[in-house]
């Protein structure tokens, strides 16, 4: 299967400080995968390099064929790359509705596109505050948000750092619900989160990161199977 998302010896910096060193990551159309690290260890660097807000110090991105590294964030964005921040990063001027309306694009002539009604249906608690400005959500509201607000533009890849960071224990289940709905749909998905046992029930495969270097890439079951590996290198 061709990949979709081809990372191949990526390297990255600020200014003198090396934070990536070689990292290589595959993704195909259709799967889910995780980036897995401690704090501290490069995982939010990759994220911003994939899509075009860090530089690019060595190595080669492609994306459906193509390589886009040293691309501006506006094009990956157009070319069906959508991030999910870490820290949500609503707009708190703008209403719910109108966050979904702004973002909603159909570049690609899916059948089915997801439109703000869609995403509604998905949040049913976005559907009653649709008029509230995003500083009046709660943080599982704001992260719901995020998350509709990046499946509106049809991503062919959708990226989310640390989706369930801070959210309540409820609010954090019904995020995992929505993504393995999305998942199930069929939606290429990489993401960065710490609950490792819910990424092993989403994602195909997993490559975990240590000081800015992969030192382990594996399946789910694989991972499953050897919590050796969350000890030594998620603290787990």
């Amino acid at each position: 299967m061709n990949a979709l998302l081809e990372i191949g010896g990526l390297e990255v910096a600020y200014g003198p400080s090396q934070v990536l060193f070689g990292l290589d990551l595959e993704l195909a159309e259709g799967e889910a995968a995780t980036l897995l690290g401690r704090n501290g260890m490069g995982k939010t660097t990759a994220l911003r390099a994939i899509c075009g807000l860090q530089p690019v110090k060595g190595g080669t991105i492609r994306f459906a064929g193509e390589r886009i590294d040293g691309w501006r964030p506006d094009r990956i964005g157009r070319a069906g790359i959508a991030l999910v921040p870490e820290g949500r990063q609503c707009f708190p001027n703008l209403t719910v509705d109108e966050h979904l309306v702004a973002f909603f694009a159909n570049r690609r002539g899916v059948a089915g596109p997801w439109t703000p009604a869609g995403v509604y249906e998905l949040f049913p608690r976005l559907a009653e505050r649709k008029k509230n400005l995003g500083n009046q959500l709660s943080g599982g509201e704001q992260q719901m948000l995020a998350i509709g607000r990046a499946l509106v533009t049809n991503p062919r890849l959708l990226i989310l750092d640390e989706a369930t960071e801070g959210l309540a224990p409820l609010v954090r289940e019904e995020i995992w619900t929505c993504l393995a709905r999305l998942r199930a749909a069929g939606q290429s998905i990489l993401v960065v989160d710490k609950y490792v046992e819910k990424l092993i029930e989403l994602a195909d495969h997993h490559t975990l990161i240590e000081r800015g270097r992969v030192v382990w890439h594996g399946t789910s079951a694989e991972l499953d199977a050897d919590h050796g590996i969350w000890q030594r290198f998620l603290g787990i």
